[in-house]
């Protein structure tokens, strides 16, 4: 502007002392240079608000990429804990297959055990008498003896016969010492009328049952603490008590042969403790 200033001045002042082509040509030119100052102006006011508007994108650019460098340092320590939570869990599973594996192997012992003691039982009481009955529930033996082949009709007093099978029995027991026997005595639904001290089929179930359990262990060498007498009268019935047959098959009794549920129990949980944090 004050280049402009002094051209005028200039220009005034010569208009008296040169010719009128001359200052015509002088207009011109200073027009000229003032349109050129004009498009320098308003590309500068261009250039101007363009470097604010980058300087405001810089500015943003800038918030934006630390914003990005702390969600970055924060998604690397995510990423260590994920990553440490899932060693965790891995771990975790590994010792739960472990404990599973061991359950298994446990209740495959188990398993082979019983039918080993299946096979003894099957082999040395024979299959083929159909008084005497064998077979496994849930992993446990049972041997289920009948009624005419231990006692008389109503009587507690275990017969000559019934000691016969009784020692086929106690020989597989005494070679398991480490497996218990629960007799369990059976009646069918007729009620006790003896006398003495039986009082009703509760009582000769229990008796029958004890009785069975003098013989194993005073005259077969079964040790008494693998013993269990149990007694379930007329309740547990194989079938109906509506013909004479039906009530003889449920007048029997049961010995049911089983590792030592204590000593089992024990190996399952000491199982579970290893698996505790």
């Amino acid at each position: 502007m004050k280049k402009i200033v002094i051209a005028l001045s200039v220009l005034a002042l010569l208009t008296s002392c040169v010719s009128k082509k001359k200052y015509t040509d002088l207009e011109a030119r200073n027009k000229e240079t003032q349109d050129l100052l004009n498009t320098a102006t308003v590309k500068l006011n261009s250039c101007l608000e363009e470097k604010a508007a980058l300087s405001a994108t810089a500015s943003l650019l800038k918030e934006q990429n630390q914003g990005l460098i702390s969600t970055s340092k924060d998604m690397t320590i995510l990423s260590t804990k994920g990553a440490e939570n899932i060693e965790k869990a891995l771990e975790s599973i590994k010792e739960k297959d472990l404990k599973i594996s061991r359950m298994q192997d446990a209740l495959t012992k188990k398993d082979s055990v019983t039918l080993a003691v299946v096979t003894s039982l099957k082999s040395a009481v024979g299959i083929s008498d159909p008084d005497i009955e064998i077979n496994v529930e849930k992993g446990v033996v049972f041997i289920s003896i009948a009624d005419k082949l231990l006692f008389k009709t109503g009587s507690y007093d275990v017969t000559d016969k019934a000691k016969g099978v009784l020692a086929k029995v106690a020989k597989v027991v005494n070679d398991k010492p480490d497996f218990e026997c629960m007799v369990e005595g059976h009646t069918d639904n007729v009620p006790y009328n003896g006398s003495g001290i039986l009082l009703d089929n509760w009582d000769l179930s229990v008796k029958r049952s004890t009785s069975i359990i003098r013989v194993l262990t005073t005259q077969l060498g079964v040790k008494p603490e693998q013993l269990i007498a149990a007694g379930r009268s007329s309740y547990i019935p194989l079938v109906g008590n509506d013909s004479a047959e039906n009530r003889a098959r449920n007048r029997r009794t049961r010995i049911v042969v089983l590792p030592k549920i204590d000593q089992f129990y024990d190996m399952i949980e000491k199982e579970m403790k290893k698996q505790r944090p």
